[in-house]
């Protein structure tokens, strides 16, 4: 029944930032409510109150716009949101966000998520247009850690299986190399490319951004990409650890159509792929004759943070 008047609520929150002109009242009859029983069921179902609640996801929605937008002046953005003035947008953005629009939009975030505002209901706006609901349940590392085994004994049973239905001959041929899927006619400047792209793919879908600029593949070039797109990851991964967020959701304006996706699959996604790049790359500097380090085995690291 929660979730249910909970699902209402949101009909009506889009409604909402749909129509940042429509007033309280219309709301109320749009879920055929009294204004004074319409605030009792949402204060009682979210935790907020449904101006409180509007008001927050109408100033996530125009920082996301900000930083979305830059061609977009600030009374633009205000309008959008509700407001009938520069000022006064300004007004509610710096008591909300503690710095004025024009300085968030000089300095922005790692993602989009570190402009959310606190609110009991634990609802809020979804680049590119919608609302993200709170997760069901929290999820640790620990959690992600366990569900990568999980996938990996279930996948090897699944092949175990498959493979039984091979004759001896394909089951003892030698095997050449397949990455189909992966990556097409690898090189090691395609497969360092593929891994910090990678790392910009994500970090521009968690941003409600588009697919990340590819075109300087220079070795210069690709470091100067990681080490933006690496930091930020870094710290977007170590937020959402911090955060117990694995199991939360967002939706990827990166691809077409747009897809759902969680925190923590996102993050085991990277870490597999990355994986297969990161061990074919070390083999193709081993060819080169690169072979004072490997990089593609992470237990020696862990070996030696374990022993600190």
């Amino acid at each position: 029944m929660m979730r249910d008047a909970l699902d209402r609520i949101l009909d009506l929150a889009q409604a909402g930032l749909d129509d940042p002109s429509a007033r309280a009242e219309d709301l109320a009859a749009r879920a055929h409510l009294s204004r004074f029983h319409f605030d009792r069921v949402v204060t009682a179902t979210g935790g907020e109150a449904p101006g409180a609640l509007r008001r927050r996801l109408l100033l996530e929605r125009a920082a996301y716009r900000l930083l979305r937008h830059p061609d977009r002046t600030v009374l633009d953005v205000a309008v959008e949101a509700g407001y009938g003035s520069h000022e006064a947008f300004t007004r509610a953005f710096a008591r909300a966000y503690g710095a004025t629009p024009t300085a968030v939009r000089a300095d922005p975030p790692v993602t989009f998520r570190s402009l959310e505002l606190d609110g009991a209901s634990g609802v809020h706006f979804q680049p590119p247009g919608g609302l993200r609901l709170p997760a069901p349940r929290k999820e640790s590392s620990m959690d992600v850690l366990q569900q990568l085994v999980d996938h990996h004994v279930d996948s090897l049973t699944a092949i175990i299986a498959s493979a039984a239905t091979l004759p001896d001959d394909v089951l003892d041929a030698a095997i050449t190399q397949s990455v189909e899927g992966v990556d097409d006619d690898p090189t090691l400047r395609g497969l360092i490319n593929g891994m910090v792209t990678q790392e910009e793919h994500w970090l521009n879908a968690l941003r409600g951004g588009e697919w990340p600029d590819e075109s300087d593949q220079t070795v210069a070039g690709l470091a100067a990409r990681h080490e933006v797109a690496g930091r930020d990851y870094r710290a977007f991964v170590a937020a959402s650890i911090a955060d117990g967020a694995m199991a939360d959701t967002f939706v990827d304006t990166t691809c077409e159509p747009p897809a759902t996706h969680s925190i923590g699959g996102t993050i085991a996604h990277v870490v597999t792929f990355a994986a297969v790049r990161r061990t074919m790359a070390v083999g193709a500097l081993w060819t080169a004759g690169i072979r004072d380090f490997d990089r593609a085995d992470p237990r020696p690291l862990l070996d030696d943070l374990a022993t600190r």
